[in-house]
């Protein structure tokens, strides 16, 4: 259990938008760090309903400009429609609060810009729930390692993002490639955003990017398959695979893996399922110049990105995410969906 960073009631925040599931780790992460969840806002109150069940503590807000208006909020976490988050985000910090996003937070370069003018303008934060190193012990614990220099200077990353399709359970939206950005830049931006931090790169150019409809007719303008490959301003690369394609007997949604490779070693991340050894994740497998070994790194580091980010929004810090690395993540995802060429493999 983590422990809280503030008061009882000195963090306080409230969530707008639940079209995605992210929100509950969202809110449970700052729960966790000692935030207080206020309220709720969704214009589906089925949604709502279920999101109280889960935290009854809050409150069922009529409006979203009941909550934006309420001076004691602080911060406004949000998994809206992807391509919503945007404006909701700047108009939160133009109310005098900061924003916390799912991710995609956004789906148009015009839309980075706009929220980092409107950030600058303002001087509130915007965060992005990059939940793949975020939220993930075994990521969180890489991190740790890197630090502490277990496999040298980063060189490279292979970051791999499959996930369950499950088709009869997605919204209209989902298949609406205007509403999320595209495979890129909604699943893909996790990779992006861990690539830029394990390997400490400020800028990167993206030199390959392709996407691909391999199975589903249905959908024809769908992309269930992505793939990009990246060279960092430090000399880093890396590559990213992200799809649609985790098999039904798989039970977790997505056989999630990242490697890294550093001049003195080199690891794999294996983070939510080690198949056919065990069904739990934050598996690590480590090899440098002195060991090898595994790693099981559940319930070790815990997740302190929540309690820097309360820490951040209270003392007007920069510990949990820096601005600029929020918004280039995205904005690099977002460059490598509108260059990648789309592939239509259906078999007619």
């Amino acid at each position: 259990m983590a422990k809280p960073v503030c008061k009882k009631g000195e963090f306080r925040f409230s969530a707008i938008g639940l079209d995605h599931g992210h929100i509950y780790g969202m809110c449970s992460g700052l729960l966790d760090a000692g935030g207080e969840l206020v309220s709720v806002y969704d214009k589906d109150p089925e949604k709502v309903n279920k999101f109280l069940k889960t935290f009854p503590g809050a409150k069922a807000a009529a409006s979203m400009e009941e909550v934006i208006s309420d001076p004691s909020i602080q911060l406004i976490a949000c998994a809206s429609i992807p391509i919503h988050r945007s404006s909701m985000g700047a108009r939160a910090m133009l109310a005098g609060k900061d924003f916390f996003a799912d991710k995609p937070a956004f789906v148009t370069l015009e839309q980075v810009e706009e929220c980092r003018k409107v950030c600058r303008e303002t001087g509130r934060k915007f965060f992005v729930y990059y939940s793949e190193r975020l939220h993930v012990e075994s990521a969180v614990y890489a991190e740790k390692l890197i630090k502490e220099g277990a496999i040298g200077r980063v060189i490279h990353m292979d970051g791999f993002g499959p996930h369950r399709h499950n088709p009869g359970i997605r919204p209209k939206w989902f298949y609406d490639k205007s509403n999320y950005g595209g495979i890129i830049c909604d699943i893909a931006s996790h990779q992006f955003d861990q690539f830029l931090y394990y390997t400490g790169a400020k800028k990167a150019t993206v030199d390959f990017a392709r996407t691909a409809n391999y199975n589903n007719p249905r959908y024809p303008e769908f992309e269930d398959f992505g793939e990009v490959i990246l060279t960092a301003d430090n000399g880093a690369t890396c590559h990213i695979r992200v799809d649609w394609f985790t098999p039904d007997a798989l039970p977790v949604w997505g056989d999630g893996r990242t490697f890294i490779i550093g001049t003195e070693g080199y690891m794999e991340l294996r983070k939510n399922i080690n198949i056919g050894i065990s069904n739990s994740g934050n598996h690590i497998y480590l090899c440098n110049q002195k060991e090898c070994k595994y790693i099981n790194a559940s319930n070790t580091v815990g997740f302190p990105f929540f309690g820097r980010l309360i820490r951040d929004c209270l003392d007007r810090t920069e510990t949990a995410m820096t601005q600029e690395h929020a918004f280039y993540a995205m904005e690099l995802a977002i460059k490598a969906q509108n260059m990648a060429q789309f592939n239509d493999f259906l078999l007619r």
